[in-house]
């Protein structure tokens, strides 16, 4: 284990984690090939196999499972290491590690330029992706805070709401329904529908409405990715729901239909584990997330013009 690196054991671990190469690759924006070669490395210095396949799965040996918990405990000391030594060095220099649900992409990026230009010296990682991932990242603990729509259930976090994430019907701008009043939700059930992927927070929240209610609609399409599902609708392909906050920038394109039931309401919230003790980057960037929403709210809760930014 002396010629094992450190670069291997996070490799080891993201594959562990996810019990797939595939996935470790992407979390860690590396080839396969180049994670198997890692892994192969790391198997030579340990002197046991570390995983084993059965049929397409792969699992971890007992030599596996011994090294993954050891893993844990070995970035769970670097993390509290790099905590004390930015905490010394106070807000001068340091790492914010952020991940985000997919909807938050629209607005947390911009609260963070402010942040930076308040705070220069912090580099920051900024990972977005859907419901299901975030959980995955929560669990190997990579982040400081996760932005999120949804409580974890089976996890035990601290978790603040910060600001409202209503959840609209969208249609193109000339649809026929983009002028008529207090739809009835059934008559979603008679349009193209576009649904974003499994996995997406945004899809529970949808499914359980229309379940609640009886509606069956007729998805057309099926996309991972909110931008993708705007070009869909603006193309005339169907209609959807999404975030309000998605239309920052281009809502002459697109309606919002007034139909029954419809916002739907959600809240984003800043959640991390429960026990977890918030570096003082972190713990400043919570406290200044907190006043950015408030500002929003104050504002009208959508648009972020120069002058809200640059009040921040």
């Amino acid at each position: 284990m002396n010629q094992a690196t450190l670069h291997q054991l996070k490799v080891f671990e993201a594959a562990a984690r996810h019990g797939s190469f595939t996935r470790a690759a992407e979390e860690l924006f590396l080839t396969q090939p180049t994670i198997s070669m890692q892994i192969k490395q790391l198997t030579k210095s340990v002197g046991l196999p570390l995983f084993e396949q059965v049929g397409k799965r792969l699992y971890l040996t007992e030599a596996g499972r011994e090294l993954f918990a050891t893993c844990r405990q070995i970035f769970e000391t670097i993390d509290k290491f790099q905590m004390t030594i930015a905490n010394l060095k106070g807000l001068k220099q340091g790492q914010l590690r952020l991940a985000v649900i997919t909807t938050a992409k629209y607005i947390i990026p911009r609260l963070l330029g402010p942040f930076c230009q308040l705070y220069p010296g912090i580099d920051i990682s900024l990972q977005v992706t859907n419901h299901e991932l975030i959980l995955d990242r929560m669990m190997g603990n990579l982040d400081d805070l996760y932005i999120m729509s949804q409580i974890p259930e089976h996890f035990d976090v601290n978790f603040q709401p910060f600001l409202e994430n209503p959840l609209v019907v969208l249609a193109p701008a000339n649809h026929p329904l983009a002028k008529e009043k207090n739809i009835p939700i059934e008559r979603l059930g008679e349009e193209p529908f576009i649904m974003r992927e499994p996995g997406s927070g945004t899809r529970s929240a949808v499914q359980s409405l229309f379940e609640e209610h009886e509606i069956k609609v007729k998805v057309k399409l099926e996309l991972g990715s909110n931008e993708a599902i705007k070009q869909a609708i603006a193309g005339g392909l169907g209609i959807s729901v999404l975030s309000r906050h998605t239309l920052l920038t281009d809502i002459a394109e697109f309606s919002i239909l007034d139909v029954q039931h419809f916002p739907i309401k959600r809240t984003w919230y800043m959640v991390y584990p429960a026990g977890k003790q918030l570096s003082i980057i972190a713990h400043t960037y919570y406290e200044y997330l907190l006043e950015a929403a408030q500002k929003i709210t104050e504002q009208g809760g959508l648009i972020l013009d120069h002058t809200v930014e640059t009040n921040l």
